[in-house]
């Protein structure tokens, strides 16, 4: 039964307050560990796969629902996410050529792009506690748990991104105070308006294919260019296992 509108409406964003300092906590943990690069971009990368695996797809086929052509809606947006990033990337690099700069060369826009992204899916992980809640308390913890736990990835994530294109410290500080917030304005949104589900479905797809395509194309290489080690590797397995791990304690 949803839980009555008065003192009880302000618990999502009190519970919103965890996903806030745990960003927190894995974004301080990306910055420490700099001399351990290469740890760090595996463990990231591992993270991503986790998450866009085991969490966003089977969230975004669940909620998106319908098929188009005989596909379902959730995988079209994924496909579309990844080509989109992907196009991003290659057009940036043309034009650098053009202008006598090398292709290879990272672009800054595209870690604050790609940051921006995580703080929208964090927003959505705010707004999922405060609909959770309007069905019910159990239900709201369940949830809350899931994105508390994955958040730290998300924090992670974000500081790691953001530096990785070349972006300034105090860039990569910024996307992730906007990362840790986001999850609050979310959880305090749902006092307002709602999401239609196939919509969050859609938008879920989408992002996991952004997300598949950093890792795949950047992170995970760049960990693995100067620094080929097993450590590296268990790494990135820690961090799909780390994912699994939270997914199943919320199932």
């Amino acid at each position: 039964m949803p839980e009555p509108r008065g003192r009880g409406e302000t618990v999502p964003v009190v519970i919103a307050l965890g996903a806030f300092l745990m960003t927190l906590v894995g974004g301080w943990v990306a910055h420490r560990v700099t001399d351990r690069r290469h740890l760090v971009l595996g463990l990231a990368g591992g993270l991503m796969l986790g998450v866009v695996g085991l969490d966003l797809l089977p969230e975004a086929l669940e909620a998106a629902g319908e098929e188009i052509h005989g596909v379902p809606a959730a995988l079209l947006c994924f496909v579309l996410g990844f080509l989109a990033a992907h196009a991003v990337e290659r057009l940036l690099a043309v034009r650098k050529a053009a202008h006598g700069m090398d292709p290879e060369e990272r672009v800054p826009q595209v870690g604050l792009t790609a940051a921006a992204a995580m703080v929208v899916h964090s927003f959505m992980d705010g707004f999922a506690i405060g609909l959770a809640y309007q069905v019910g308390r159990e239900m709201a913890v369940a949830v809350a748990i899931a994105v508390i736990a994955h958040d730290f990835a998300d924090g992670f994530n974000t500081y790691t991104i953001t530096s990785l294109y070349g972006n300034a410290r105090n860039r990569a500080l910024t996307m992730l105070g906007a990362d840790a917030l986001a999850p609050l304005a979310g959880a305090a949104s749902t006092l307002l308006f709602t999401l239609p589900e196939q919509w969050l479905g859609i938008y879920l797809g989408f992002f996991g294919g952004v997300l598949l395509y950093l890792a795949t194309s950047d992170i995970l290489p760049e960990a693995h260019h100067d620094h080929p080690a097993l450590s590296t590797l268990l790494c990135t397995v820690a961090g799909v296992g780390f994912i699994w791990l939270v997914v199943g304690l919320a199932a």
